[in-house]
């Protein structure tokens, strides 16, 4: 590819990032992330959301982003090395990612709308389960859900929590969602769906005073909801680089096979 001129380096507040970073800085020239073509991220995955989810914030078109592991998993990032960057960043593959778009009115009739790159979840906020109708197109196709909550995941975060939750782990570019229950109680036997990405999901909360439910969009949190709307959101199309020796479409596949 036709490497961007510039370019910014971000890190993750962690001291190995920060020492990252520190080796980087004199190494290139780097200007602020919001004049930049290209983006260096160090850090972990939690980081690399929150780079990306700065990024939509801004309402500004979005960039690519290069992201080096400096976390634990590190699914979301290439491995860190100080040298090559330059001849590394020719050779990257990109991978477009389109979040999800969280619609969330709360009990009071307060409206969030926030964006998820790797799923949107609601969960239980005490020891009660939750019951939730699900819809999905303006059919009610689940009229009570009981569970401990549910989630609706991009195929890019579909090896993270929805895979932890026992969802499907769908390849990038299967334009579907995973739709999966986290703990079902009943229905005992449904252990979730695969949507069309063109697919509206309603998530609706019965009796939210008793059994109150919160919702997350990726890492932020909106509490005692009512009802939750998710589509996805086309306009704000993300795009992540790769080495090609580790290429995310190859890391999904390959979760498959893990032991």
């Amino acid at each position: 590819m036709s490497v961007p001129q510039r370019r910014a380096l971000v890190a993750s507040p962690t001291p190995p990032a920060q020492a990252a970073a520190a080796a980087l800085a004199d190494a290139h020239e780097w200007v602020a992330p919001e004049d930049a073509e290209l983006i260096v991220a160090l850090g972990g995955d939690g980081f690399m959301l929150q780079t990306l989810h700065a990024m939509l914030e801004r309402r500004k078109p979005v960039v690519p982003v290069f992201g080096m592991n400096l976390g634990t998993v590190g699914f979301l990032m290439n491995e860190w090395r100080a040298h090559g960057l330059e001849m590394r960043l020719e050779r990257t593959k990109s991978f477009k990612v389109v979040p999800l778009a969280m619609t969330a009115t709360t009990v009071a009739g307060e409206t969030f709308a926030l964006p998820a790159i790797n799923e949107v979840s609601l969960l239980r906020e005490t020891r009660q389960t939750a019951n939730l109708e699900v819809t999905v197109n303006d059919r009610v196709v689940l009229p009570e859900l009981a569970c401990d909550g549910i989630l609706v995941a991009t195929p890019a975060g579909s090896t993270a929590y929805n895979l932890s939750a026992q969802g499907p782990i769908l390849p990038l570019g299967s334009n579907m969602l995973a739709l999966t229950p986290i703990s079902p109680f009943r229905p005992r036997r449904w252990r979730g769906a695969i949507l069309p990405d063109k697919a509206r999901i309603r998530l609706r909360v019965l009796d939210p005073s008793k059994r109150p439910v919160s919702a997350v969009a990726d890492q932020r949190e909106i509490r005692d909801v009512a009802l939750v709307e998710i589509v996805i959101d086309r306009t704000r199309e993300l795009t992540l680089l790769f080495d090609p020796e580790h290429a995310l479409d190859d890391r999904i596949t390959m979760e498959q096979f893990v032991a």
